[in-house]
């Protein structure tokens, strides 16, 4: 068996037992990861209206000792491709309604995704869009950044958020989830 084989295998496998004995574990794991990045935008966001910070220096929890993060649109790229992976290695584990929302979910971000993929793009090629001064998402050219994160979040994460309460009620077939 040559070693791509072995990889394949070991990835479906994976993703089947995320699918079915793993499945709470990994939607938990997931949870947790959704309501850090939360966290980080309602910490920015009370920087911003509640401390009265400027713009520049609200950078959330992690963006304070690291502020590189807050302006590397590969650690934001990252993360949108990283809630993209987990909405589709995750999905199989759904059905019924919960599979509705949860494919609702994943509508979103990949719109998300692309976005993030586009400021990406305009980061790396130094081409702007709309002649702006920095990376700019078409949203943003009607709502700003900060505002716009939270209301994607939002949009993204409510019907995830339905999606499992529907899924825990229920669980699939094989899943662990309704035990």
């Amino acid at each position: 068996m040559t070693t791509e084989l072995a990889v394949a295998g070991g990835l479906r496998s994976t993703v089947a037992a995320l699918n079915s004995r793993l499945h709470r574990a990994g939607l938990r794991i997931f949870l947790v990861i959704v309501l850090a990045h939360w966290g980080e935008h309602l910490a920015q966001a009370a920087q911003i209206y509640v401390l009265g910070w400027p713009l520049p220096e609200a950078r959330g929890v992690l963006g304070v000792p690291f502020p590189w993060l807050v302006t590397s649109e590969w650690m934001h790229y990252g993360y949108a491709l990283v809630m993209l992976v987990g909405f589709l290695v995750l999905r199989p584990g759904f059905d019924g309604r919960a599979r509705t929302w949860w494919n609702v979910t994943l509508a979103i971000q990949v719109w998300h995704h692309l976005e993030h993929l586009l400021l990406l793009l305009q980061a790396l090629t130094g081409e702007h869009l709309a002649g702006k001064a920095v990376p700019t998402s078409i949203i943003q050219l009607l709502v700003p950044r900060v505002e716009l994160h939270l209301f994607y979040n939002a949009l993204v994460t409510l019907p995830m958020i339905v999606a499992m309460v529907l899924h825990n009620r229920s669980g699939g077939p094989r899943c662990s989830c309704a035990e």
